[in-house]
């Protein structure tokens, strides 16, 4: 895994290109420590960095950027390709030469076709005068790109390319808008006016001499998707299961591939465990597994971590973490993210990372597993609330949800408390909250958004976005009241061009064209909340120390046969996930499994109102709002005193904002 970097300087008018080319790369030391290298030319003034961290071939011979046997092409690339030593008739002892050999022989277009992995990279064709820029069909490996003066910029993170000479950071309003509702910034747009993310499954060409530029999909989810659940096959439980269990083994074979150590992060979920399984039952010793406990017990999963791990016989690593040694990561954020990211998640992911990198250089990691197989609660209670309720009248609904939020989530958890149906039912508080946004939905856009946002959309905190309200995704037709959870229709159509003044781009690919509502939030699910949130989480927080993080679970083969998979084989009986854990039953007792959802989160809350108490303040406090000009701070105020009282349960919205002010605060943005 490595950084890159890189940029054309059109008007050549720098002093020392070589030069700014290298600070460029050392930003992304963290990314690649082991090596780096620049190439540039003259001619073309054309440059192209690299940082790498070495996992296959660890010789010289893995150096970049690096030109092709012809001569034509000149890459850096990061990321991992899994089958690279199927990539062509001539053996490479590691995976960037492949790649580079395999567009020398038969292009770039059947070489996408043909690999298996994550990846982000950039080839110079010096034949055409061509810039590529290629983006992994999920978005696991993140690329950004953009204009700064006429002169074209590229990079694995931000920070890279705000070390271009005399690059000014301008914010983007609209951006910082659609964070407030997502928690992190979606693609294809960054906090950085004018900057933006390529998009999962895509390539952008630059034609040098016209300067334009052009993207191209060359793996397309919404297609995927509805082909799958067009042609489903006809098969028994017992040979899904089969073919699942023969598609997780061959993804988890593959990433085991390393030349380095190599470990797994253990949560004792179901998606970590099944990961952990298959790689001890691939290994003739015992693999090395990682997690992080608190000992506050709503928040801890550490215990059921170690049960999994002594029951495959893993070497288990845990490390309890104290408040102090989770909020001293806190400053760190505004650099590891270099744009405002709010999934509180960020902390015990780092943490995590940084305990497995003391062993191992490569981690294998459960995520994509709840969008694959339906996993999120909103997948199971969100289609069944809405049947249920679907001979009330809207009005009613909302009415109903009304007064469902309008008592605390502390006052829920205490009603739980006293009737003592807090074992059954997990933060009654939270649910309850999220049960009124359901009611409230009247499509499946706003019960996806609903369920989703954090700020809703039109909540007008962002100052200076003007009418424009952001929404997960447009053109979805139907109202609730017509149809069942397991329908085919709620038709979606059109496509998700969020009208942001000046830029046309648009945030996801068009909704499917039929499915169920699971499968329409899944599909959502996978477009957004996944690359956005999930994927950019996880590759920070582990690149951030050094680590590369592996995710079997979203080897695209094994995308595609999900899709293919009944939605009775992944809700059954009111359990989600229903086919992976009938797999992960031969591994590990259900006893170990089958408890309610937990997820991989920190108690923000009793921090904001104690530790983190005063830090938290002097960043929202009215007057220092006020002066930065990008919230409206009656309405922070307001929710702030409410969150402190206890009547509301604000601590995502705050620590939402909070994030934003940390990272302008700590004057990185402008680095």
């Amino acid at each position: 895994m490595c950084g890159i970097n890189g940029f054309i300087n059109f008007k050549k008018n720098l002093s020392s290109p070589e030069g700014s080319l290298r600070k460029m790369t050392d930003k992304l030391y963290h990314r690649g420590p082991d090596d780096s290298g620049i190439w540039f030319d003259p001619v073309t003034a054309v440059g192209l960095g690299h940082r790498r961290l070495s996992i296959l071939d660890l010789s010289s011979d893995g150096h970049q950027p690096m030109l092709s046997k012809s001569g034509r092409y000149v890459l850096v690339y990061n990321g991992e390709i899994y089958n690279y030593k199927s990539l062509s008739h001539r053996k490479f002892n590691g995976d960037t030469a492949s790649l580079l050999n395999s567009i020398d022989e038969v292009g770039l277009e059947k070489t996408l076709q043909k690999i298996n992995g994550m990846f982000a990279f950039a080839l110079w064709d010096k034949a055409s005068r061509k810039l590529f820029l290629v983006r992994d069909r999920l978005g696991i490996k993140p690329l950004y790109y953009g204009w700064h003066k006429e002169n074209f910029l590229f990079a694995s993170e931000l920070k890279a390319i705000r070390a271009y000479p005399d690059y000014q950071l301008e914010i983007n309003r609209q951006a910082l808008a659609l964070q407030m509702q997502y928690l992190a910034v979606p693609a294809p747009y960054s906090i950085d006016l004018g900057i933006n993310k390529l998009m999962p499954g895509e390539y952008l060409v630059l034609d040098y001499a016209s300067k334009k530029v052009k993207t191209y999909k060359y793996w397309d989810l919404q297609k995927i998707a509805e082909h799958g659940l067009q042609t489903q096959p006809k098969l028994s439980d017992g040979e899904f299961k089969a073919a699942l269990h023969e598609q997780l083994s061959r993804s988890i074979k593959y990433r085991m591939i390393s030349d380095v150590p190599i470990g797994a992060f253990l949560s004792g979920g179901i998606d970590s465990s099944m990961v952990a399984s298959l790689m001890q039952a691939q290994s003739s010793k015992p693999i090395k597994t990682f997690s992080i406990g608190f000992n506050d017990g709503k928040h801890n999963e550490a215990k059921f971590a170690k049960d999994v791990a002594r029951h495959l016989g893993t070497d288990h690593t845990e490390f309890y973490v104290d408040e102090s040694n989770a909020i001293d990561v806190i400053p760190k954020l505004p650099s590891l993210y270099d744009e405002p990211f709010a999934d509180a998640s960020q902390i015990p992911t780092f943490l995590v990372s940084q305990l497995a990198k003391k062993s191992v250089t490569v981690s294998l990691s459960g995520d994509g597993g709840d969008e694959l197989f339906a996993g999120y609660n909103r997948h199971v209670f969100g289609p069944k609330i809405l049947t249920k309720t679907s001979f009330m009248p809207s009005s009613l609904r909302r009415l109903a949800g009304s007064l469902l939020s309008s008592i605390s989530a502390d006052s829920w958890d205490k009603v739980s408390r006293v009737l003592k149906v807090d074992r059954k039912i997990k933060l009654l508080g939270e649910k309850a909250h999220k049960l009124a946004k359901v009611l409230s939905a009247t499509d499946i856009n706003s019960l996806y958004s609903q369920v989703t946002a954090c700020w809703e959309p039109g909540s007008n905190i962002v100052l200076g976005v003007g009418e424009w309200i952001p929404r997960s995704s447009r053109g979805m037709t139907g109202n609730i009241g017509h149809g069942t959870a397991g329908d085919i229709g709620w038709g979606m159509s059109g496509s998700a061009s969020y009208g942001m003044m000046g830029d046309s781009r648009e945030m996801s690919s068009r909704g499917l064209t039929a499915g169920s509502i699971t499968a329409q939030m899944q599909y959502l699910d996978m477009i957004n909340y996944l690359p956005n949130d999930i994927l950019t989480k996880v590759d920070r927080a582990s690149m951030g120390v050094g680590l590369e993080a592996r995710v079997p679970l979203l080897d695209h083969n094994l995308v595609e046969f999900a899709w293919r998979c009944p939605l009775s084989l992944k809700i059954r009986d009111g359990k989600s996930k229903w086919l992976l854990r009938q797999v992960l039953y031969d591994y590990v007792p259900e006893k170990l499994i089958d408890r309610p959802k937990q997820g991989f989160s920190v108690p923000i809350e009793n921090w904001m109102r104690k530790d983190l108490k005063d830090w938290a303040y002097d960043l929202i406090s009215p007057e220092k709002i006020k002066s930065e000009g990008f919230f409206d701070e009656k309405i922070i105020s307001k929710v702030w005193q409410e969150f402190q009282s206890g009547k509301g349960a604000w601590h995502h919205h705050l620590w939402n904002v909070l994030m934003f002010q940390a990272w302008f605060s700590s004057g990185l943005q402008g680095d």
